[in-house]
């Protein structure tokens, strides 16, 4: 069948195709539900470069990550060269209309990974964006509670922040910030908001990356402003029985929002009731000079320099030795 999207037809194979058997959700539904949404999902997804998150036999079936844009591209979706931690480089896709979010559908695309970049400064980003991430143990209220005293933090450094569901339990806020830092210097003003918030609520909120030492406490996850690390699209669909989405909201709807209820069949009504609550994004771009300014404090008084990244990267200039603490005091000073 055909679809029509933002004046451009679209073809969808196998619309009958069920995608979510607990609700008998179908890759048709899943469609639909981009087009209810379709200015806030391509508001969202607009010019960046874009992974996407694959699931051809729907969420019980195996799923893969697709970063270089296929072969069988329409000429129509534009593309922008990115380079990854290693060196490498891929040509991604850059949706900047609507069409191109459900040709993307078709694929068995759910959730969509866009870069904070724009397609004319891929090294650049132009969002910072901080992963609120529960622990086992702690809750969405707990991500909540973290959520205000973050935003308190960003307020006190001259910036602002928009909260949106993980999809799941956690909380994501995106700051727009002026394309002026690379992707270390964004990663390093990540890592002084979470220190600086982790001050605050020591035993709610930590910036630990090793799993043995958060405990029962949000984890603010600064290693997915890492190069070639993403964060889901607000909008996007995430891969769970009931099919949800990760859900942009209002600050003052954090607190009574129940996560679960945001999914591809409750989004369109209240998308067509209140529309994108994070429409005006894009008029603005913050400064991070006061987040950076707090991580040289940070460096200079505290002693709190970087901190390890993901195992696949190659060693980073002034990062701590990647080993695990309890192996670390295990076996000496043997490097992981």
């Amino acid at each position: 069948m055909e679809l029509e999207a933002g004046g451009r037809a679209v073809r969808l194979s196998s619309p009958d195709k069920v995608y979510f058997p607990e609700k008998g959700y179908t890759k048709r539904d899943v469609a639909d539900y981009f087009l209810a949404v379709g200015p806030g999902i391509t508001r969202a997804l607009c010019d960046r470069p874009t992974t996407l998150q694959r699931f051809v036999d729907g969420v019980e079936g195996e799923f893969f990550y697709q970063k270089r844009a296929p072969k069988n591209l329409p000429d129509w979706i534009p593309t922008a060269r990115i380079a990854f931690p290693s060196g490498r480089t891929a040509d991604e896709i850059c949706p900047t209309e609507l069409a191109a979010v459900i040709w993307a559908a078709n694929l068995g695309t759910l959730t969509f990974h866009p870069w904070p970049v724009r397609s004319a400064d891929t090294d650049h980003p132009d969002e910072l964006r901080i992963d609120l991430d529960p622990q086992p143990g702690t809750d969405y209220a707990d991500a909540v509670r973290a959520a205000h005293e973050l935003r308190s933090v960003l307020d006190g450094h001259g910036l602002r922040g928009w909260p949106k569901t993980s999809g799941g339990r956690g909380i994501h806020v995106f700051v727009p910030i002026a394309p002026e830092w690379t992707f270390t210097e964004v990663r390093r003003a990540t890592i002084a908001a979470g220190r600086e918030l982790e001050r605050r609520m020591p035993d709610r909120v930590t910036t630990a990356w090793w799993k043995e030492e958060r405990g029962e406490r949000i984890f603010v996850d600064f290693n997915q402003t890492a190069r070639d690390r993403t964060i889901a699209s607000a909008y996007s669909v995430r891969p769970r029985p009931n099919a949800p989405v990760s859900a942009p909201l209002r600050w003052e709807e954090i607190d009574d929002a129940e996560p679960r209820d945001f999914d591809i069949r409750t989004m369109p009504k209240r998308y067509a009731e209140v529309g994108d609550v994070h429409a005006d994004m894009d008029d603005h771009a913050f400064r991070l000079d006061g987040l950076l300014e707090l991580a040289d404090r940070d460096e200079r008084e505290r002693g709190l320099g970087d901190m390890p990244y993901p195992p696949e990267y190659p060693k980073m200039p002034g990062e701590p030795k990647r080993v695990q603490p309890s192996r670390a005091r295990h076996d000496g000073d043997t490097e992981g």
